[in-house]
């Protein structure tokens, strides 16, 4: 297969990728918590992995994609508590949710994708071990790691011990104070009256797992007890899978990772999302503006997946034109290969190859549409069969392994009134009377309607709001 390489978070390098058994990647990533709908930051990471997929499968490997689903926890618990439902009906409308964004989003489904509530006896087990190995204690019906015992703690984060404040051991419980120090974590919860009928009986009693204790058993029992990959947003390099790694090294002896894969965080207009500043977008919010679900992946792809991406409804309408530009090439050389078939990557082949180097969307992206502005001036001298065939078929693997769809025009009958202002601009156009014509150009775009200008004719095309 063709080498892939990619950025590896533990070395700080780019490094190649391997399947450690040379036949298939174990990839393990850390999917949603299910108490609510995704966000757009949420999806740029399930983006880029489905990114990554797709290279290394067109790249021709095999890959065991593992992405979790965490449905216990106390996000999910107290909202399935205020919703009045039980814990699996509360997070399954979740994952229900999260199913279907990502199909829109063109995500490829996971070769498994495990919850958290399935593998109860398992994370029960290595907790055990993890006590009796004297990396673990018990205190007040909780388990907690002693970090302490494990001298490799924070290799992955760079992470000096004295830098472990109180609190820096991830989401908070209320029974932190039993803890031998700050820096230990959680790893079985003891049972809390607000945790209602979620518990599971354990050797410690009543409780459940904790948040890091989840991945770290699902990884190892799907994947083994040393994966090829693992890979999640950058905001869980520390504490989650530095937590990881952890309480599996612990356990095993052996290294767990190989190699570490994180996504860095999105903007919105230059200003981290949240719900007080009103810019915590979902899908069905870009959706419903207007904007197609391509344009939305495209967009969160548009930027090198190591830096931090800014969203701006103006990105959206770039990236909107662009795949108007595909879809009219694409028609162009399916037009003129007349069903010939093709092989291989034509002009397409620097888009390819700057993806197989550490997934370089923005070079990858100006290869592609530097090969596309190529191919506009040469559509006007025309085409032969053969070379139609082969850029036809660069450009249908491009757009495959990037996940997007080329966009045409859709022709929507505007309304009635619509129609009227565009027919008295074409008057104010013969009439030469440029300023009524301007204006009522101007009053068509209020209504989010753009008059295109043709050849003695005009057509209306809707477009998206973009605010």
């Amino acid at each position: 297969m063709e080498e892939v390489s990619l950025f590896d978070t533990a070395s700080r390098s780019v490094k190649p990728l391997l399947a450690s058994d040379g036949k298939e990647l174990k990839f393990y990533a850390c999917g949603p918590t299910v108490y609510g709908p995704a966000h757009i930051g949420n999806f740029r990471t399930f983006v880029v992995q489905d990114l990554l997929v797709r290279v290394w499968q067109r790249a021709g490997g095999k890959v065991r994609h593992v992405r979790n689903l965490t449905d216990v926890d106390d996000k999910t618990i107290r909202g399935a508590r205020e919703a009045k439902q039980k814990l699996k009906n509360f997070t399954q409308g979740w994952t229900d949710l999260f199913w279907k964004d990502g199909q829109d989003l063109r995500l490829q489904k996971p070769t498994q994708e495990p919850r958290a509530t399935e593998f109860i006896p398992k994370q029960m087990a290595l907790v055990e071990k993890l006590v009796q190995g004297g990396h673990a204690y018990e205190a007040e019906g909780s388990v907690y790691f002693r970090v302490k015992s494990f001298a490799a703690y924070g290799k992955l984060s760079r992470l000096d011990e004295r830098e472990v404040k109180e609190g820096a051991s991830g989401r908070a419980d209320s029974d932190e104070y039993a803890r031998e120090q700050a820096a230990d974590f959680v790893l079985w919860k003891a049972y809390k009256e607000e945790d209602g009928e979620v518990f599971w009986e354990s050797p410690w009693g009543k409780g459940r797992p904790g948040w890091h204790l989840e991945c770290s058993a699902m990884a190892m029992e799907i994947l083994g007890e040393t994966i090829d990959l693992h890979g999640g947003g950058a905001d869980l390099i520390f504490p989650h899978h530095e937590n990881e790694i952890a309480q599996c090294e612990a356990a095993t002896g052996k290294a767990f990772v190989r190699h570490w894969f994180h996504v860095s965080h999105l903007l919105v207009e230059n200003r981290k999302m949240s719900k007080s500043l009103g810019n915590l977008y979902t899908l069905d919010d870009v959706t419903s503006r207007g904007w197609d679900s391509s344009d939305l992946r495209l967009v969160l792809l548009s930027g090198h997946y190591r830096q931090p991406l800014n969203f701006s409804w103006e990105t959206m309408k770039a990236v909107r034109h662009g795949r108007e530009r595909l879809g009219r090439l694409r028609l162009c050389l399916e037009e003129a290969c007349k069903g010939k078939k093709g092989e291989g990557w034509g002009s397409f082949q620097p888009a390819w190859d700057a993806l197989r180097e550490d997934l370089e969307t923005p070079k990858a992206l100006g290869a592609l549409y530097t090969a596309v502005g190529e191919l506009e001036q040469q559509q006007k001298k025309g085409f032969s069969l053969s070379e139609a065939a082969k850029e036809l078929s660069g450009l249908d693997l491009i757009l495959d392994v990037f996940g997007i769809s080329p966009s045409l025009e859709q022709e929507v009958q505007a309304p009635e009134e619509m129609q009227s202002l565009a027919k008295a601009r074409s008057a104010a156009r013969l009439a030469k009377d440029w300023k009524e014509s301007d204006r009522l150009r101007d009053e068509l775009a209020n209504h989010g309607w753009e008059v295109r200008d043709a050849a003695g004719s005009w057509r209306l095309v809707q477009k998206p709001r973009t605010t």
